[in-house]
């Protein structure tokens, strides 16, 4: 039987996400027919790779989506808000990038290895919304000791690299880092120089400059003194697990990385699990891959194993010292693949074949 074919409109295709979602689709060989690149007027006519060619970008405003069945968008919030209906109207199934439709009850939140059932909801107003970064590898390490003993608590600090702000985040970083590391300037004079809010150093996407620095700030303020970003994954967690009594405390910070979220995940079971049990579950769940030895460099990071590749990477397992049935972890990815755009074709992937 020869395999089904499906066209396929990437909405913001000249973004960081939107580049990586065409990539993966190549990569994974997904059915597809025809691949629309979509973005803003200013784009249009840009010319990206895609598989042994190229894709021209077309204009967003003006596409007509009853070419395609699937859209995978990643474009912004409040273009989201706008396009994604009219795709629907137009018989297309959207997966969504953006935090425009997270919250609402009837629209489906999906992590492809953690509740893949909650895809068949896409029927209700045919858009499946994607989860923020890092709620997604978050998820995936903890989805086995979910399911195994149940999770009462959740402490999470979270060290999330600039791409998951945009080509200009990492624009900034680099440009900070390079006036930074300047030659011109004498080692004593360092100290002095990588000083936030130095005026050599520029600082426009990020209220304080970020090379050389740690910022404990993602997205808006909120009333209760978390930010947009951490209440995310307090939100995030309870709907993907159906489970609104499991209490999260996150704290979100950019650190000067490219590419890849690390987080540092302290867990309260409501059984208790042993971290010989955790490591094997773990070693189990797809998706996942180990690195937990103690020795120096027995753990994995964001620049040597994460970034550019698929797993969530999950190290340093071991019981929580301060509660008895505390287990502590550290998670990392590529925010950029299974952070988002691995995770939407993923979906896609199950929702054609079993679902369309």
């Amino acid at each position: 039987m020869t395999e089904k074919k499906y066209n396929v409109a990437v909405v913001g295709a000249t973004g960081m996400v939107g580049r990586t979602m065409l990539s993966i689709l190549e990569e994974r060989n997904f059915p597809v027919d025809k691949v629309y690149a979509l973005a803003s007027s200013r784009s249009v006519g840009t010319r990206i790779p895609f598989k042994d060619s190229e894709l021209v970008i077309g204009d967003l405003e003006t596409f007509d989506f009853n070419l395609a069945e699937i859209g995978l968008f990643s474009p912004g919030a409040s273009v989201s808000a706008i396009y994604a209906p009219k795709a629907v109207d137009a018989g297309c199934v959207v997966i969504d990038n953006t935090s425009k439709f997270r919250y609402e009850d009837d629209i489906p939140l999906v992590v492809s290895e953690v509740n893949p059932h909650a895809i068949g909801d896409y029927k209700n107003r045919g858009i499946i919304a994607n989860p923020n970064c890092s709620t997604i590898q978050m998820l995936v390490a903890l989805k086995p000791i979910y399911d195994a003993v149940g999770i009462e608590r959740i402490n999470v600090c979270t060290y999330q690299a600039v791409s998951g702000t945009g080509q200009a985040a990492v624009d900034e970083l680099n440009n900070q880092a390079l006036q930074i590391i300047d030659e011109r300037f004498p080692y004593n004079q360092i100290t002095s120089i990588i000083r936030a809010n130095n005026p050599l150093v520029s600082s426009t996407v990020y209220p304080k400059q970020i090379a050389c620095n740690v910022l404990p700030h993602i997205d808006a303020f909120q009333d209760n003194g978390y930010t947009k970003e951490e209440m995310k994954m307090v939100w995030e967690t309870q709907k993907i697990f159906e489970d609104d009594s499991i209490l999260v405390n996150p704290t979100a910070v950019r650190v000067p990385v490219y590419h890849g979220h690390s987080e540092a995940v302290h867990i309260e079971t409501k059984e208790k699990i042993d971290v010989k049990t955790a490591r094997k579950l773990l070693e189990e769940m797809p998706g996942v891959t180990v690195i937990d030895s103690h020795e120096d460099g027995g753990y994995p990071t964001a620049v040597t194993e994460a970034a550019g590749t698929d797993p969530v990477f999950v190290g340093r397992i071991r019981e929580d010292i301060s509660h008895p049935r505390g287990l502590n972890m550290w998670v990392v990815a590529d925010n950029l693949r299974k952070g988002a755009a691995l995770n939407s074709v993923q979906i896609a992937e199950i929702l054609v074949k079993s679902y369309i």
